[in-house]
C-alpha cells in the first residue's frame, strides 16, 4: 500500500513538473515570437523612415521614429534619429526636449550634447546651452565646441572662465589649421582662423574689463594671423 501511494504521489509530481516544462516552454516560444514579430515591425518601420526622409515627408519619418521609440523605450538611437529632425526643421523646443530626455539617460551622448547645446543657445538659453558645449568640448576634444564656450561665457559676463577658456583654445596648435566664419560688411562674408578668432575675442573680454592696452595688443595680434580680419580691425578702432 505504501508502495502504491509512493508511486502515485511521484507519478503526480512527475506530471506537474512536465506540464510546468511545457508552460514553460510555451510562455519561451510566444516570447520569441513577439521578438521576432517586433524585430519585423522595427526593419519595416525603418524602412518606411529612410523612404520617408528621401521623398522629404518629415511628418510619416517622425511618427516611424515615435513608434520605434514606445516599442523600444531602451534604444535611445530614435530618440537621436528624431531630435535631429527637429533641429533640422529649427523647432528648437523639441529638438532640446528630446536632446535632454537622452542625457538623463546617457549624460556623454555626443549626438544629443551637440543638439542640446545649439538648439539651448537658439532659443537664448545661454545659461543652459553653456555647460553642454563644455562637456562636448572635455569629452570629444572639438576645438569649435571650446570656443562656443569661451564665447558664451562672455555673452555671460563670466570673464575669468572666459579668459580661461581662451587661453587654452590659443595654446592648441590645431586653431590655427581650423577657420570659422564671421560676417562681413554687405552682408557677405570671411573666414578666419580659429586662432585669430580666439585672439579677438580676448581682446573683447579685455575691452569689458577696461583693459584697453591690452585689448588693442589682443587685436593686433588676431590682425598678425588674419590681416583682413574686419571685425578685429572695427574692434581697434573701437578703443
Amino acid at each position: 500500500m505504501k508502495k502504491y501511494v509512493l508511486l502515485v504521489c511521484m507519478s503526480v509530481a512527475l506530471t506537474g513538473w512536465v506540464l510546468a516544462q511545457e508552460d514553460s516552454a510555451a510562455a519561451a516560444d510566444a516570447k520569441k515570437l513577439e521578438s521576432d514579430s517586433n524585430k519585423l515591425r522595427d526593419q519595416t518601420d525603418m524602412q518606411i523612415y529612410q523612404m520617408a526622409l528621401r521623398y522629404n515627408d518629415v511628418s510619416v519619418a517622425k511618427a516611424k521614429l515615435y513608434e520605434l521609440m514606445v516599442r523600444n523605450p531602451r534604444n535611445i538611437r530614435y530618440a537621436n534619429l528624431l531630435a535631429g529632425i527637429y533641429f533640422e526643421m529649427e523647432q528648437y523646443a523639441s529638438s532640446a526636449i528630446v536632446a535632454l530626455d537622452v542625457l538623463e539617460r546617457d549624460s556623454k551622448n555626443i549626438e544629443s550634447l551637440e543638439i542640446a547645446a545649439y538648439s539651448l543657445e537658439q532659443l537664448g538659453a545661454l545659461e543652459r546651452a553653456l555647460p553642454h558645449f563644455e562637456s562636448l568640448h572635455l569629452l570629444s576634444g572639438d576645438l569649435f565646441s571650446l570656443y562656443k564656450s569661451s564665447y558664451l561665457q562672455y555673452s555671460l559676463k563670466k570673464y575669468d572662465e572666459a579668459m580661461n577658456s581662451v587661453n587654452m583654445l590659443i595654446k592648441e596648435k590645431k586653431a590655427a589649421e581650423q577657420n570659422l566664419t564671421f560676417p562681413t560688411e554687405g552682408n557677405d562674408s570671411q573666414e578666419v582662423s580659429m586662432l585669430a578668432a580666439a585672439l579677438n575675442l580676448k581682446g573683447l573680454i579685455y575691452k569689458e574689463q577696461g583693459s584697453n592696452t591690452e585689448a588693442k595688443s589682443a587685436f593686433e595680434e588676431a590682425l598678425s594671423h588674419n590681416p583682413d580680419f574686419e571685425m578685429a580691425k572695427k574692434n581697434i578702432s573701437s578703443l
